[in-house]
């Protein structure tokens, strides 16, 4: 059971106007950051902490922020944040703390599908985003570009296949998955949404009023079709959450298609950054890609 350090407690309660917290309870779950349920006489809070050097909870913050912007309160919640800190060169991101249920997800599918017709009212017209962030551990690049397709591979696939190729992937395969994709895409009109990145069944939940809730972003200006891809690559996404999302944004012809060629760039990542059988599996996607 780790501790958090006395100077970082001092400077929350500081930041709080607090004297001491009442209990703080590790919060075990995720694989990069350490996490703790710190509660008050009248409060508890969601605290996440950083070690290393990139600057990940700064990148969240953004994004929580980003996606405040957008949603219909009413059946979606993004959790607020408090602050964030940097001391002695450690990040922490102090933010609500909501008590989470994984069962009726009409209202989860409902609300992402109101956050992405709100904020494609709003885009800016270019796909992308102002920042540089993560997908996991590994750099989500910054940058915009007015053609979906040139963001998708410049920006997303590009990247990925930079790091994987040097040992795993021929240069002239890399230039046909390309190309397939780019044919494969040019075909289908992209509805250009502030998209959560990351959605799988580990980033959602429901809260105690059957809201959805989704945490843990990295966000980006993209076609909405990325966020339902990535709900399909680890499952348990109840149908529930489909059909009310469907209500809101109505699937499009070829999706399937789209969906292997979605996901491919966050199977890319995680055999980027696991490796082990995720290396299999990029395989098997361009399998799938090459022969669509």
């Amino acid at each position: 059971m780790q501790t958090i350090p006395y100077t970082e407690v001092n400077e929350i309660c500081n930041q709080l106007g607090e004297l001491a917290p009442k209990n703080i309870k590790q919060v075990f779950g995720g694989d990069i950051h350490k996490s703790w349920q710190v509660e008050f006489d009248n409060a508890k809070f969601f605290l996440k902490r950083n070690e290393r050097k990139e600057k990940f909870l700064k990148f969240e913050e953004y994004c929580l922020k980003n996606l405040q912007k957008y949603i219909n309160n009413e059946n979606l919640v993004i959790p607020e944040v408090f602050f964030y800190l940097e001391v002695n060169n450690v990040e922490l991101l102090l933010m609500e703390w909501i008590n989470m249920n994984n069962t009726d997800q009409q209202k989860l599918g409902k609300g992402l599908g109101e956050m992405h017709i709100e904020s494609n009212k709003f885009n800016p017209k270019n796909f992308g985003y102002p920042i540089d962030g993560y997908i996991g551990t590994t750099n989500q690049k910054k940058g915009w570009e007015k053609n979906w397709i040139k963001c998708f591979i410049n920006l997303r696939i590009e990247p990925q296949l930079a790091i994987f190729e040097k040992d795993f992937l021929d240069f002239d395969i890399k230039n046909q998955l390309k190309s397939k994709i780019e044919l494969e895409l040019s075909e289908h009109e992209p509805f250009n949404s502030l998209v959560h990145g990351d959605l799988w069944s580990g980033n959602i939940g429901v809260n105690q009023t059957n809201k959805g809730v989704i945490f843990d972003p990295a966000c980006w200006w993209a076609d909405c079709e990325v966020d339902i891809a990535m709900t399909r690559l680890f499952g348990n996404f109840r149908s529930e959450f489909y059909e009310n999302y469907y209500k809101i944004v109505p699937i499009k012809k070829g999706f399937e298609k789209r969906t292997i060629i979605y996901n491919f760039y966050h199977i890319l990542n995680h055999a980027n950054m696991f490796g082990g059988s995720y290396l299999y599996q990029v395989h098997s996607y361009i399998k799938k890609i090459l022969n669509m």
